[in-house]
């Protein structure tokens, strides 16, 4: 099947989950590109995914239909994919995705609202949930949005931006994406080729849907779950998810996780679950951006559980 959808990093997802056998875990299926591409290359693999976009399933289960019985897919927040495993399921468990971020045809798809040029404002990922980008933007106050502005879109103007939003709605609803995008502006950031709209519509996308809370969540899902060998691959698009994802892989290597400042080690130092396997974040290419633009953006990370440090 054609797919709206051109996955990041598939070559790198590939390679790092060569020759797993078991269960491999995609936490974010969207479109299944990466999912089939693992399938196709691990013949003794089954698939356990989660979305909770219904358009997005109902495509995949439709684009997986050859991989039959290999592939199970449930309508679920990623931060609870775990949570819906029972015990022996987790104990095959032996590499895990999370691809965070919109897909392009929610982007491309005027109805959905996630674009600065469309003529809805929602950005609900799963559609069924009561919370919507217009219920923030012409229901939070002004220090809310001036907090998921500075926050989340890392805007240096937050209070500015959140105060114009609050005048305008003042004299009407703001109903449409277009229309913030106008309040707003498209002026540059910094030296940046991005521009302060889609700044703020990334952080009012994040506040939507509780991006960093549920990606916070998975992490110590798969931390405190009882894998023994697997390895866990992050891709995010987003400075402060990879921040989280970074200082997650960190802590889960450590050994001792005393305080700084303690004279000795009275944590047992054996807290280490396993290792950093990419010592820094892999990047698309040169030619994949140039396939790809949303992909530029992108950095992955993984850790392999069950590995110890020498």
């Amino acid at each position: 099947m054609q797919s709206p959808h051109k996955s990041v990093l598939l070559n790198e997802v590939v390679s790092l989950f060569s020759g797993i056998n078991g269960t491999f875990i995609d936490c974010t299926l969207g479109y299944a590109g990466h999912s089939e591409a693992i399938l196709n290359a691990n013949k003794n693999v089954n698939l356990i995914a989660c979305d909770k976009d219904d358009e997005a399933i109902e495509f995949s289960k439709k684009r997986l239909e050859n991989f039959k019985d290999r592939v199970k897919i449930i309508k679920s927040p990623f931060s609870k994919i775990l949570d819906n495993l029972a015990d022996d399921e987790i104990k095959n468990v032996r590499a895990i995705l999370a691809d965070i971020g919109v897909s392009s045809l929610q982007l491309d798809k005027n109805e959905r609202g996630f674009s600065i040029n469309s003529d809805t404002l929602d950005m609900k990922m799963d559609k069924s949930q009561n919370l919507s980008a217009f219920d923030v933007v012409n229901s939070y106050s002004k220090d809310d949005l001036k907090r998921i502005f500075f926050e989340y879109g890392e805007l240096t103007n937050a209070k500015f931006l959140a105060q114009k939003i609050v005048e305008q709605r003042a004299k009407k609803s703001i109903t449409t994406a277009k229309e913030l995008t106008n309040i707003i502006g498209k002026k540059s950031v910094n030296h940046r080729s991005v521009s302060e709209a889609i700044l703020a519509f990334q952080a009012i996308r994040i506040e939507v849907n509780n991006e960093l809370n549920e990606l916070k969540i998975l992490l110590d899902s798969i931390k405190n779950s009882a894998l023994s060998e697997c390895i866990v691959c992050v891709i995010s698009f987003h400075s402060l998810e990879d921040r989280i994802v970074k200082n997650a892989f960190k802590s889960w290597q450590k050994s001792c996780i005393c305080p700084p400042n303690a004279l000795k080690c009275l944590c047992g130092n054996n807290h280490e679950i396993g290792k950093i396997i990419t010592k820094k974040a892999l990047t698309p290419s040169v030619d994949e951006i140039k396939a790809n633009s949303r992909s530029s953006c992108a950095k992955l990370r993984a850790f392999k559980i069950g590995t110890k440090n020498v």
